[in-house]
């Protein structure tokens, strides 16, 4: 396309290109919602539906480019039209969905829950929710299916993109820059950043916009070749763009999954099925009888209102429920995100859009900004919610009390990122899961109150991830290479000692048939190279622990080795569980009790792992003494403050004060001979 004004003309002269519009394009928009929400409300059926975000990042960038370039080379480009447009197709639906997830929030959500919502409509408001959930990503952030907000991290990229790519492409048009030249280069240079930090810095490359834009630019180049080289004749050639495009996003549905390095080079898949699609135009085959459907075209005139509504629907079903919804409940949220967002189409989005008063864009964003204003003040504590007791306080502190890795020092070794404190002599490599990691803050105070007798201490550590050799997690795919780095440093010369500690009562105190109780538990499995043995029901727990007293024994012969037993875990011990109530109607929070049983199966897992530790030369450290007495421990201090953070884990407050029985690991002392000895 040639210039037909200066890129320099007055900007009160200036017209935003209108594209034509495409209904294929908006079947493409209900491949990419249906996807979505398929996923999130069956992902056992649609194991690979989240990746409609990333075609819905391809559409975006191929429609905003079009309209900056096509209108750089027609009127003049209007950087204020071009956010007007903006404020007006997104904000309204959005001021409807944060409104409403607000208030019921405000309702139905405990304190901890009401100001994490806060801190999310602040963030959602401004869209920043990408940073936010980056900053909140770890072992111990909540579910997902419990933050009403999450979905709108996407919206975010999008929005942050909608800032960055028009002043760029001003900037170059301004200059004379190669066009292509710059889209080729923003999509290269984040494609690479996306590729090399997928693996060691995976949420950083699911939720920064510098590693997402690449999807963008895919649509943002097949943006400048429509606008510049002469489309493909109708024919065959179209035809086969057309069925290539959703075969790809088949592909995609089919065999991307969860647990996959996402977005990675995985991506390519939904993103390149996105741009044939596009690519085909409107006389494609499928795109004309599938995409171009009035089917498909009426999901996607609402799939953005439906992206919206969606999550928070089933968000809220799943906290009201405490439990994952029925099938049944969730399609009827899905069918109550259908309605709602036919109706905010119908009678906001389309009035708003074609409204030509200046005052509406100015309610809109005081909207936003009000909800940015409401949401800080709901995070702050300024603004409660309905329940309010303070002892809910009390326990969501507990929940929140999680001290490592603070105080420590991320260091590499052999290309082994580890934490490190201290500078002893000694060099003690602490090996494990989060329940090694829970006595992180041990060690933090330890280097305050005894600096000088503090080891050099380094944990290699991996939530869920067992430290034994051979054995497998299907929900954590990083655990196998993570595990054998640390074992290589176990053996070597790096460490005097080495203390390996889990959570032994998660994998091997239950070993039955799998059940719903156990489900998670179902997901660990030993593979010697040849045959696969299930923890649950097929003996791959004593395989592993086997396997775990062999290497034990073997790293004995060189080294002090220590072997951590579990704290008890379970019923009882999680502060969350003494909320009681429905959501709907009155809650109230019990005072913890200061104990909890001892469950017999764990005690009986105990004794075993004293005998493993016993058979390999060990030193054993026992919490047991510490937190028990006569097959009672203690869950709460004397005015019902929890000591737990959740069913599982020590909170670091306690873990400070009182987990003296890991300091013989972690300090130089008379060390104690290896039990049998």
């Amino acid at each position: 396309m040639t210039t037909t004004s200066s890129p320099t003309a007055p900007q009160e002269h200036a017209h935003l290109l209108h594209p034509k519009y495409r209904p294929d394009i908006d079947g493409l928009r209900a491949v990419a919602v249906l996807s979505v929400l398929g996923y999130h409300a069956f992902p056992q059926w649609i194991k690979g539906g989240f990746i409609g975000v990333d075609i819905f990042f391809v559409i975006s960038g191929f429609l905003i480019t079009t309209i900056i370039l096509g209108s750089f080379e027609g009127d003049g480009f209007s950087y204020r039209e071009f956010y007007a447009r903006r404020v007006k197709r997104i904000f309204p639906a959005l001021v409807l969905v944060l409104a409403a997830t607000f208030a019921f929030g405000w309702y139905a959500l405990l304190p901890h829950e009401w100001e994490q919502l806060g801190k999310h409509v602040a963030a959602g408001a401004g869209f920043v929710s990408n940073f936010a959930f980056w900053s909140e990503a770890g072992y111990f952030d909540n579910a997902a299916e419990t933050k009403p907000l999450l979905h709108l991290w996407s919206l975010a990229i999008e929005e942050q993109f909608y800032i960055f790519w028009p002043v760029l492409l001003g900037l170059a048009w301004k200059r004379k820059w190669r066009v292509l030249t710059v889209v080729g280069a923003v999509a290269g240079l984040s494609f690479l950043l996306n590729v090399t930090t997928i693996h060691s810095h995976r949420e950083a490359a699911f939720y920064s916009p510098l590693s997402r834009f690449w999807e963008l630019m895919i649509g943002g180049m097949l943006a400048y070749m429509r606008l510049h080289r002469p489309p493909p004749k109708p024919g065959w050639g179209r035809h086969a763009q057309s069925i290539a495009g959703l075969v790809l996003i088949g592909l995609g549905l089919a065999y991307i999954r969860g647990g996959k390095a996402f977005p990675g080079f995985w991506a390519i898949l939904p993103t390149l099925g996105a741009f044939y699609c596009i690519a085909a135009g409107p006389t494609g085959v499928l795109n004309r009888y599938v995409l171009a459907s009035k089917p498909m075209v009426w999901v996607g005139l609402i799939s953005y209102p439906l992206y919206l509504w969606h999550w928070p629907l089933l968000v809220y079903a799943r906290i009201v429920e405490g439990d994952v919804p029925s099938n049944g409940l969730r399609a009827l949220m899905l069918l109550a995100a259908v309605v709602l967002a036919w109706l905010t189409y119908r009678f906001v989005e389309r009035g708003t859009r074609r409204s030509e008063n200046d005052t509406v864009i100015s309610v809109l964003v005081a909207l936003m900004v009000g909800f940015v204003v409401l949401g800080t003040l709901a995070a702050s504590r300024y603004y409660v919610g309905r329940h309010s007791d303070p002892y809910f306080n009390k326990t969501a502190a507990a929940a929140k009390d999680w001290g490592y890795p603070d105080g420590l020092s991320p260091i590499k070794v052999d290309g082994e990122v580890l934490q490190q404190i201290g500078h002893g002599k000694r060099r003690v490599l602490l090996f494990g899961d989060s329940h090694i990691e829970q006595y992180g803050p041990r060690a933090v105070e330890l280097s305050k109150i005894a600096p000088d007798t503090l080891d050099s201490l380094s944990f290699a550590t991996w939530g869920a991830c067992p430290p034994i050799p051979n054995v497998v997690d299907e929900k954590n795919n990083l655990c196998g290479e993570r595990r054998d780095g640390a074992m290589r440093l176990a053996i070597s010369d790096k460490f005097d000692a080495v203390v390996f500690g889990g959570c032994w009562n998660c994998y091997f105190s239950e070993t039955g048939k799998p059940n719903a109780a156990n489900a998670d538990a179902d997901r660990y499995y030993y593979f010697d190279g040849k045959t696969r043995r299930r923890f649950m029901g097929g003996g791959g727990a004593d395989f592993a622990l086997n396997m775990l007293e062999a290497v034990m024994t073997n790293l004995a012969k060189h080294k002090q080795v220590y072997l951590v037993l579990d704290n008890p875990v379970g019923e009882g011990y999680g502060p969350e569980e003494f909320i009681k109530g429905g959501r709907l109607g009155d809650m109230k929070v019990a005072r913890m009790s200061p104990t909890a049983p001892w469950a017999s199966v764990q005690k009986e897992l105990h004794e075993r792992m004293r005998q493993i530790a016993k058979r390999s030369g060990a030193i054993v450290i026992d919490p047991i003494p510490t937190l028990c007495k006569s097959d009672r421990c203690t869950r709460a201090d004397a005015d019902a403050t929890p000591i737990y953070k959740d069913s599982g884990h020590l909170r670091a407050e306690y873990v400070r004060q009182f987990a003296t029985y890991i300091d013989v690991a972690m300090t130089t002392q008379k060390q104690p001979a290896a039990v049998g000895r």
